[in-house]
């Protein structure tokens, strides 16, 4: 499987009582379907994955695989404290139709037992395995040159799904040290998406509730028109920014989700930050300004504005 392209990571919707809200998310499913996505992420952080029992995390993946119906990939999230875990969760992800698991790394700040850790996963699986790298999250630091033995050393270590600053200068390191053993995705909400896809990546692995912009930057990129992208990217830039804030981008998502008509509530699971009244009013108002509207549901339509005509200043 040669994965690339835009697989959105998706919050877990919830009901207002905070069970997993099944209906809200084969919504989502059909939502991230109509936009024509490459795949979809689910159960990271941005899906509340640590807040789920056992049981729900089968409800969430057996779901989205279901609705997805194969017409694209669903990639699951794994997060454990050793590698016993970390199996249990990625071959249940296997069994129920996953294509691929990203994987947190252990929490110990030693190279060859993280080696071993991801080693013991892979053998253990047969669909791939994507490294997760955000020690910001993870409080796990990784070198390009670990990322790129493994990608180099072990089978089914295939993609990384890379959030460590400076993402940039380590994605061309890991390419240099690893080049063709894997392939590289994005995060951080976007923010890099642009200069991600210029020096190479596959594509990206982030939150955003406009998975449009992402797509429509993409698809203009690999279709040879990098200028238009560019351009695409740098109008759209206000929200991907606003949106990708640590602690509460998670909140903004699932407010413009609900918003859209995707997804009933926008409950979070406790602890989790709320947005207030006048941050909605200010995050709409970024959402209007690039040209989108909260009271559309549906795919809306990527579009440039159009150029003010330039007038010269009277002459002194």
């Amino acid at each position: 499987m040669h994965l690339q392209g835009v697989l959105p990571i998706l919050p877990t919707p919830f009901s207002d009582n905070g069970s997993v809200d099944e209906a809200s998310l084969r919504r989502l499913i059909d939502f991230e379907l109509e936009v024509g996505v490459h795949g979809v992420s689910i159960l990271g952080f941005m899906g509340e994955a640590p807040r789920l029992s056992t049981t729900e995390r089968k409800q969430v993946v057996g779901t989205t695989v279901d609705q997805a119906g194969g017409s694209f990939p669903t990639w699951v999230g794994v997060l454990a404290f050793g590698a016993a875990g970390a199996i249990e969760q990625a071959r249940e992800a296997q069994e129920l139709g996953a294509a691929g698991v990203f994987v947190a790394p252990i929490g110990v700040q030693n190279d060859q037992v993280i080696y071993d850790y991801y080693a013991s996963v892979a053998d253990a699986l047969e669909i791939p395995v994507a490294i997760h790298d955000f020690p910001e999250s993870f409080q796990t630091i990784m070198s390009a040159e670990l990322i790129a033995r493994m990608a180099n050393e072990i089978d089914g270590v295939s993609y990384i799904k890379l959030e460590d600053y400076p993402v940039l200068s380590k994605m061309s390191r890991i390419q240099k040290l690893a080049p063709g053993s894997i392939g590289i995705f994005g995060g951080l909400g976007g923010v890099y998406f642009l200069e991600e896809l210029q020096r190479g990546s596959r594509g990206i692995m982030t939150g955003f509730a406009f998975p449009e912009v992402l797509l429509e930057v993409y698809e203009t990129f690999r279709g040879g028109d990098p200028e238009r992208a560019a351009a695409i990217f740098d109008h759209y830039i206000p929200l991907i920014r606003y949106e990708f804030q640590p602690k509460i981008g998670l909140a903004y998502r699932k407010f413009i989700y609900h918003r859209r008509g995707v997804i009933e509530s926008t409950f979070i699971r406790p602890p989790g930050m709320q947005i207030d009244d006048y941050t909605s009013a200010e995050l709409a108002s970024i959402i209007e300004r690039v040209g989108f509207s909260l009271d559309i549901t549906g795919v809306q339509r990527v579009e440039l504005p159009q150029p003010k005509p330039f007038r010269r200043s009277p002459p002194a």
